[in-house]
C-alpha cells in the first residue's frame, strides 16, 4: 500500500499494487460483506463511495456501509431517462439515511444534444453499437468523472448475474478506472441471499421490484421479466448476442460505430467552445 499527498486536499490517497490486492482478495475471498466492507471503510475513508443504480444489491451494500459509516459517499448516475420511480425512490432512500453524502452526475448536455442531433433520440434502438454509445454518452462518462479523486468505489455485482461478471473478486483493482480499487462485497452472494437482507433488515426497495423488474435502469432500456428468464434479461431485450453490460464495468468496443461516436464527441465540444 502506498500513501500519496493529494494535491486536492481530500486527504491521503491511498493505493495499491496488483501483488497486494491479490494477496487481500485472497484474504477476505470468504469473509462477510460486512467484513470487505469494514476494511474498505477503514482503509479508504472519505476516498471510497457507494455507486448504485438504486438496485436491491446496491441497496444492501448501501445499508451494511452507513451502519459502520453513516455519512458515507454515495454516488448514482442520473442518465436523464430513468423512470420517475427511481427518481422518486432516490429521495425516499436520501431520507432514510440521512447522514449519507450524495452525488448524482448527469450527462454533459452538449454530448447529449449532439448525440441526438446526429443519430437521433432512441439511437439505442438501432444497433449494439448505438446502444453502447448511448451508455457511453449517458451513464459511463459522467460516472468517469465522479470517480475522480477516489481511491476506490463500491458495487453491488455478484458472480451469478451474467457471464462477464463470474469471475470477479471481492477486492480487485479497477484498470478500466485508473487503477482504483473496486469493491464487490456481494460477489459470492446469490440473489435469494440480497432478498433475505434486505427483508430482514428493512431495507428500501425499489418499487418496480414489485412490478415483476428484476434489473432496473434507464426507462426506455428495460422491462418486466417472463418466468424463466435470467435476472438482466429485461435490459437492452431486443438485442441478440449482445452482453449485458453498459461499460461501466467492462470495457464495450463501439466497432464500426468508433468513427461516429469519435465525431458525435467532437463535434459536441466544438460547440461547447463557441
Amino acid at each position: 500500500m502506498t500513501e500519496l499527498l493529494d494535491p486536492a486536499g481530500i486527504g491521503e490517497r491511498v493505493t495499491f499494487d496488483d501483488l497486494e490486492i491479490g494477496e487481500i482478495a485472497l484474504e477476505y475471498d470468504d469473509q462477510e460483506p460486512e467484513e470487505v466492507i469494514d476494511w474498505a471503510l477503514s482503509t479508504f475513508g472519505d476516498r471510497i463511495a457507494i455507486v448504485t443504480a438504486m438496485q436491491a444489491d446496491g441497496m444492501a451494500i448501501l445499508d451494511m456501509a452507513a451502519r459502520i459509516k453513516p455519512d458515507v459517499r454515495v454516488i448514482t448516475v442520473d442518465t436523464g431517462r430513468l423512470p420517475q420511480e427511481t427518481y422518486a425512490f432516490i429521495d425516499e432512500v436520501r431520507r432514510r439515511y440521512p447522514e449519507t453524502q450524495w452525488d448524482i452526475p448527469f450527462p454533459d448536455t452538449a454530448e447529449v444534444e449532439a448525440m441526438m442531433r446526429r443519430r437521433g433520440p432512441n439511437l439505442f434502438r438501432n444497433s449494439v453499437e448505438e446502444r453502447m454509445f448511448c451508455c457511453q454518452v449517458r451513464k459511463v462518462r459522467p460516472l468517469l468523472k465522479a470517480l475522480e479523486g477516489l481511491d476506490a468505489w463500491f458495487t453491488g455485482l455478484r458472480r451469478d448475474q451474467w457471464a462477464s461478471r463470474a469471475a470477479i473478486k471481492k477486492v480487485e483493482l479497477d484498470h478500466d478506472h485508473d487503477g482504483i480499487v473496486k469493491i464487490n462485497a456481494l460477489a459470492d452472494w446469490e440473489g435469494d441471499e440480497v432478498d433475505a437482507y434486505i427483508e430482514e433488515n428493512g431495507v428500501p426497495l425499489h418499487p418496480l421490484y414489485a412490478q415483476g423488474y428484476t434489473s432496473i435502469g434507464c426507462a426506455p432500456c428495460t422491462r418486466v421479466v417472463q418466468p424463466g428468464e435470467n435476472s438482466r434479461a429485461g435490459r437492452w431485450w431486443w438485442e441478440t448476442g449482445a452482453p449485458k453490460e453498459c461499460g461501466i464495468h467492462c470495457t464495450i468496443e463501439t466497432g464500426s460505430f468508433e468513427h461516429e461516436a469519435e465525431a458525435i464527441l467532437s463535434e459536441a465540444h466544438s460547440y461547447g467552445r463557441r
